[in-house]
């Protein structure tokens, strides 16, 4: 069964929904983005959070220092790295902190070299914004790819979920915009694509 992430939590209800919704993980964008948080916020949120679901740090080219302190601090349990950070990048934090790795690779229209090291891999649609667009690549480049487990994103939503895990059976699922209204986190939407994915 594919697990579930909501990812761009950055409000208490945010949290009294996954609460109720209980997925797998969720995430705190610490990179500029519209969902951007900042490290008290997410501290502040993390302490609300059922201990049953994993936070995961969004970050893009962060200093290793500052995730080890916030995994130190137990504010992620994980780190996703949407930046240009490398294989020597991804040895160093864990090397600094153990701090289990999520590396998001950009797709267009083929796969791109994969960074070692990593624990997992977050496949996203390629874009100047370094994902959160909202959009689906064609997943038919996943069709035969046996490496790390990894992590679909990118233009997911109620509509296509159950498609997606037929087709590739990811390890993860992850979504933000395909579960808001207006920019906020809809707790129907949320309730309705955990429901699909536990469903499969």
């Amino acid at each position: 069964m594919s697990k579930v992430k909501i990812c761009g939590l950055s409000r208490e209800d945010d949290i009294r929904i996954v609460n109720r919704a209980l997925p797998d993980y969720i995430g705190f964008v610490f990179a500029p983005s519209q969902r951007q948080v900042d490290y008290p916020t997410a501290a502040a949120l993390k302490k609300k959070l059922d201990p049953r679901i994993k936070a995961v740090g969004v970050f893009v080219n962060e200093s290793i220092d500052t995730i080890a302190e916030l995994y130190r601090n137990r504010i992620i349990d994980m780190a996703q790295l949407h930046g240009d950070e490398d294989e020597t990048y991804i040895a160093k934090l864990k090397e600094r902190c153990g701090c289990p790795v999520i590396k998001a690779i950009r797709v267009g229209s083929v796969l791109p070299p994969l960074p070692d090291g990593a624990d997992y891999l977050l496949f996203d649609t390629l874009s100047k914004q370094r994902g959160g667009t909202g959009q689906t690549f064609d997943w038919n480049i996943l069709a035969n790819f046996t490496g790390l487990p990894y992590f679909l994103s990118g233009g997911l939503g109620v509509h296509n979920v159950s498609e997606a895990i037929k087709r590739l059976s990811p390890y993860c699922v992850d979504v933000s915009s395909g579960v808001e209204t207006n920019g906020l986190k809809n707790e129907k939407k949320i309730e309705d694509f955990v429901r699909l994915v536990r469903g499969m």
